[in-house]
């Protein structure tokens, strides 16, 4: 996949809305004055930038023009952006069981060149064999139904694709030991499970870090988040902190940077890589 593709509809709409802010307040054009050229509120204006909602090819061609931008090449490039946010992603296909809270950290996830994530029940998604996918989503169903329970598994492991490119992003994850010891599934789930984290610790693109039980409890923190980071400027690293009926999305650099903070603190209490890797195989003994 070339690093153009890698670039999903929902970071090219991040992309496109930074750069349209940029232009209004270079030209000291406030929000209000960009909604009414388009016929939208100053609420709007601000969701848009933020790429929070979808927009109008037409509507980004008529603020490049009130914010001054005559440079035919210029024009372009931001509206062939547009066009491409515009176009869904893969995972669209799988609509029927992905949440609408999930949709933007799955093309978020896709663009990231580092993903930063601190789990405290459950092996990170990204890391999970299909077995151990399959007991942790039918956990979380009040009623499973195989059909659906299926497509999530294959949604998942269409996720994990991405570890598999020619320049994947960097994957550092901690996660607590009770994660690691708690039943999931039989004894031959979590020892397959165990077995193909051992497995991921010999890729390069992998980081992985045990957070032993006897860590002290102020390391703990408030409970597990993902830290996304891209290889654009204009993209601002994001928190993620997934709940059970809804996402929350941080991207104001204050509050990234106290995740970013606790996650190093999480590192310097976690096990190193090789300690990981020893407590892996003891675990795997313990089965």
């Amino acid at each position: 996949m070339s690093e153009d593709a890698q670039v999903s509809a929902t970071a090219r709409r991040m992309l496109v809305g930074a750069r349209l802010k940029r232009l209004r307040e270079a030209k000291g054009i406030s929000r209000e004055a960009a909604g009414y050229t388009i016929r939208a509120s100053e609420s709007k204006i601000s969701r848009l930038e933020l790429g929070k909602v979808s927009f109008k090819e037409r509507d980004v061609a008529d603020l490049l023009v009130l914010y001054g931008v005559g440079d035919p090449d210029a024009r372009d490039e931001i509206l062939e952006m547009a066009r491409q946010a515009s176009r869904p992603g893969w995972w669209r296909a799988y609509e029927d069981v992905l949440p609408t809270w999930f949709d933007n950290y799955v093309g978020l996830e896709e663009t990231a060149v580092a993903i930063r994530t601190y789990e405290i029940q459950f092996v990170p998604g990204l890391l999970q064999t299909p077995v151990y996918a399959r007991a942790v989503i039918e956990s979380g169903l009040p009623t499973p139904q195989p059909h659906e329970v299926d497509r999530a598994i294959a949604l998942r492991m269409a996720r994990q694709r991405l570890l598999e490119r020619a320049n994947p992003p960097h994957l550092w994850a901690v996660i607590d030991e009770a994660a690691l010891r708690r039943p999931v599934g039989t004894a031959a789930t979590s020892k397959a499970q165990l077995a193909h984290l051992l497995d991921l610790t010999e890729r390069p693109c992998i980081t992985l870090q045990i957070l032993p039980l006897s860590a002290s409890a102020h390391a703990v923190g408030g409970g597990a988040f993902t830290l996304l980071r891209f290889g654009d400027l204009d993209l601002p690293d994001i928190a993620y902190l997934e709940q059970l009926l809804n996402a929350v999305y941080i991207d104001r650099r204050d509050q990234v940077e106290c995740y970013t903070l606790l996650l190093e603190r999480l590192a310097v209490e976690a096990l190193t890589p090789d300690d990981t890797t020893r407590l892996l195989h003891q675990l795997l003994t313990d089965v």
